[in-house]
This record gives structure tokens, C-alpha cells and sequence, in this order.
């Protein structure tokens, strides 16, 4: 447990980034799996859907910082590249 009362802040705001940046990143996998559900089962209206909540989502968690925004540029286009191979 840290002495100072600086360190006690930073540990407090620490908990609280990583319990919001872990619910986004849960989110994130969700979406991503429901999205490979979809291609598979070659639901083409679901899968549009999925793919522009997904693309939502990544680029509000590069815009947080919770992913490097490269990391969330990677994600989008392979995830582009199946959702156009649907078609």
C-alpha cells in the first residue's frame, strides 16, 4: 500500500481506468464474436450491423486510448476483409 497521499490517488484512479478500460475491451470481444457468429451463419443483414457497431466501437476505444489506434485500425480491416468476402 503506498505511503504518500499522491500515490493513494493514483493507485484509486488506476482501479477505476481499468475496471472501465476492461468492460470496453469485454465489449469489444463480444461484438466480435457475435460478428463471427454472423458471417458463418452468412447473415448478411446481421453481419452489416455487427460490423458498423464493432467499427463504432473500436474507433471510440482508440479515441479513449483503451487500443492503439493502429491496433484498432488492424481489427477493422480484417474484419472488413471477411464481412466483404460475405458478399
Amino acid at each position: 500500500m503506498p505511503h504518500k497521499h499522491a500515490a493513494v490517488k493514483w493507485l484509486r484512479k488506476t482501479k477505476k481506468r481499468t475496471v472501465k478500460n476492461n468492460s470496453l475491451k469485454a465489449n469489444l470481444e463480444f461484438l466480435a464474436r457475435q460478428l463471427e457468429k454472423a458471417i458463418l451463419a452468412k447473415d448478411k443483414t446481421k453481419t452489416d450491423e455487427l460490423a458498423r457497431k464493432l467499427v463504432q466501437a473500436l474507433d471510440k476505444a482508440a479515441e479513449k486510448r483503451v487500443l492503439h489506434q493502429n491496433n484498432a485500425a488492424r481489427k477493422k480491416s480484417r474484419m472488413m476483409k471477411k464481412v466483404n468476402g460475405l458478399k
